[in-house]
């Protein structure tokens, strides 16, 4: 799985033209499930996403996590965190994880953020159109891979 977290002062995510779902300080999660992932991952990946400690400190430092200061996450499924441009300008995705893998990894991964003590959990839909805004705080961005682990 493929995890890009961003350091958010706010961001909210339209599903299909709808309502948008909005936080404000916190996390923008991108999750992209593998053709390999498998579900035993997810917790892992939710506990360190949501610790992940990108906030500043009284001194400066990069030492606080989303949790600790009572911040929220809006995490958003994005299977194009398994595109391949090394050959041509047309990306493929054949690494991407389909139905009903995918789905079943971006819902277990919403389950286990929300265990993790945020102060609120938004998130897209699976296979939706999306548009979502943010202000990166910092700019602060990671990017978390299961395949490195």
């Amino acid at each position: 799985m493929r995890a890009v977290i961003q350091r958010v002062s706010r961001a909210s995510v339209v599903v299909d033209g709808g309502e948008p779902r909005a936080i404000g300080p916190g996390l923008v999660i991108l999750l992209g499930v593998g053709e390999h992932d498998t579900l035993d991952l997810v917790p892992k990946l939710a506990e360190k996403c949501a610790h992940l400690r990108i906030f500043i400190d009284e001194n400066g430092k990069l030492n606080l996590s989303a949790v600790q200061l009572g911040y929220s996450a809006l995490v958003v499924s994005n299977f194009t965190l398994y595109g391949d441009a090394r050959k041509g300008k047309r990306p493929s995705f054949t690494a991407a994880a389909k139905p009903p893998l995918s789905v079943e990894a971006y819902e277990l991964f919403l389950a286990e953020m929300a265990k993790q003590g945020l102060a609120d959990l938004q998130h897209g839909e699976f296979g939706a159109d999306m548009q979502l805004t943010l202000t990166n705080d910092g700019p602060v961005t990671i990017l978390l891979d299961t395949d490195q682990w």
